[in-house]
């Protein structure tokens, strides 16, 4: 006789729940240790909208969890994470994200700072729930010109490629319509404060973030890479935006302006003899000095594909270029004017390695190994190295610690023991680049899952990144080389909702249908 058993939808509901849950890999244990022990060594002299006392709580709803082999890029995840929580801000209009944990006299309203914008939103675009973001993508562009002092063009920025960055983690169409207007208005500002009539923008090196450098001035206004690599981004993103809402008329004009500047940028701005994109001076003469805002045109893949450009990223690697004990210099090693505008006591890119231009470089670089064909010695090993090496980096007198700038040949912060100010600086990223770059989770606007490892081939026997939330999924994703740390086969695994989606025996580039 057969037995025919009835379940009750709610009941087969929690089932199906429960057994989804049990594919999940990753618990809360140790992102509680970890908050528990940054909890324990932290002062807590400024408070904000997530407390200490509700860090665990916070973080445990919002970030996906991550573990690896490599002790220091796991603590300093969790660490980064922990920090980031510390700047947000609940104000009558909204979240908002401060750069500096105490207030300082150029910030504008609630304490915000431009310069960073483009970092915090690639950032926070992996939080769980998007609303912290969103609201401080409104406050730029909405609340802050209603200033009478607006602050968002205080600094460059590369606003517009990071809110379609976030688009594509957290697809909202109706959001895109409602800042598409107040994005192209803020493009067409820029254009009218800073291009000049080649067509080329000039920024003073102070409002690029990047003051005391070797080829600028706090006066000088100089043809450099950053502000026009920005506004290169920032024309592709109105470009995509204005194409995701049917407007043919916008979609046109920004693909214009991304092939003029593309090509001004590569005919204008790179030096032959010195085979690296440099600043030029008004006189139209370069500045003479390889820095490292010179890699930053990859982080919007802007050099074309070619050999010539590629050649640049050799000084990465040169102890004489960029490669320090501690860090990716801001500055060529050998020019004779190498960390000599402010010896520690003001805020130097002559040569002093900088979080925020470290996130840069480890982007851009990336971003060659994985869209590029011609890479120039680049590897998944030397980006590995490179991240592992700034892992290192988050440390003051025996624990984790994140400040403005560094030795590079000690790690000694230079803002760290005479300016509290510095302390949880929130002018960088790092988890941005375990999910996107080193787990390799590619953000895009279709219906399949894109994922590029960096994780060097025999580097680590396991890694799991859990909890991720993307396009209204939950991902898990995951390296098992013999099935024996995780316990559901060996090989490289991808969960959404709690089914598998993908299964190789090799830690390989994926593009698999999102379901």
């Amino acid at each position: 006789m057969k037995i025919r058993i009835i379940i009750p939808a709610l009941l087969l509901c929690a089932i199906v729940q429960l057994s989804n849950a049990q594919k999940a890999v990753l618990t809360t244990v140790k992102l509680k240790t970890y908050v528990d022990y940054f909890n324990s060594i932290d002062t807590e002299t400024i408070k904000n909208y997530v407390p200490n006392a509700g860090a665990y709580k916070w973080m445990a709803d919002n970030v996906p969890l991550f573990e690896c082999p490599d002790s220091a890029i796991e603590k300093i995840y969790y660490y980064r994470w922990w920090t980031f929580r510390k700047h947000l801000v609940k104000t009558p209009d909204g979240y908002v994200f401060t750069e500096f944990i105490t207030n300082v006299a150029w910030a504008g309203e609630y304490n915000t700072v431009s310069s960073a914008i483009g970092h915090q939103v690639n950032e926070g675009r992996w939080l769980h729930d998007p609303e912290y973001i969103k609201g401080y993508i409104n406050f730029w562009l909405f609340d802050d010109p209603k200033q009478a002092k607006p602050h968002l063009h205080n600094f460059s920025s590369w606003l517009q490629d990071a809110v379609y960055g976030f688009y594509e983690v957290n697809p909202d169409k109706a959001f895109i319509q409602k800042v598409l207007p107040a994005l192209n208005n803020d493009y067409t500002q820029w254009e009218t404060e800073k291009q000049l009539p080649n067509k080329l923008f000039w920024q003073f090196d102070v409002r690029d973030a990047m003051e005391e450098s070797i080829s600028g001035g706090r006066k000088v206004k100089n043809m450099r890479l950053p502000l026009n690599s920005y506004m290169y981004g920032n024309a592709v993103a109105l470009n995509k935006m204005a194409t995701l809402v049917g407007d043919d008329t916008l979609q046109q004009k920004y693909q214009l302006k991304a092939t003029q500047l593309k090509k001004l940028v590569q005919d204008s701005l790179w030096d032959d003899s010195a085979k690296f994109f440099e600043v030029k001076h008004p006189d139209g003469k370069f500045a003479g000095a390889r820095e490292e805002l010179g890699f930053i045109p990859w982080y919007f893949n802007l050099p074309d594909d070619n050999a010539k450009y590629a050649e640049q990223w050799e000084q990465l690697t040169d102890p004489k270029g960029f490669n320090a004990p501690w860090g990716i210099t801001t500055a060529e090693r050998r020019h004779p004017l190498f960390r000599t505008h402010g010896n520690g006591h003001s805020c130097e890119w002559d040569g002093a390695v900088w979080p925020f231009a470290t996130t840069q470089t480890l982007k851009g670089l990336a971003n060659l190994l994985t869209n590029y064909k011609n890479h120039d010695g680049m590897s998944a090993k030397v980006w590995y190295d490179e991240f592992h090496k700034y892992a290192m980096s988050h440390i003051r007198h025996g624990i984790p610690y994140l400040g403005e700038y560094q030795d590079e040949k000690t790690g000694f912060w230079l803002k760290g023991d005479n300016s509290p100010r510095s302390s949880y600086y929130n002018h960088s990223g790092f988890c941005d680049l375990v999910i996107n770059d080193l787990v390799g989770l590619k953000p895009r606007i279709d219906n399949i899952l894109e994922v590029f490892p960096l994780v060097p081939q025999g580097q680590w026997a396991w890694f799991c990144l859990d909890k991720v939330t993307y396009h209204g999924h939950n991902l898990t994703i995951f390296w098992d080389k013999t099935g024996t740390k995780y316990h559901h086969g060996s090989g490289f695994f991808i969960y959404s909702d709690g089914k598998q989606i993908y299964h190789d025996n090799q830690l390989v580039k994926v593009n698999v249908p999102l379901i």
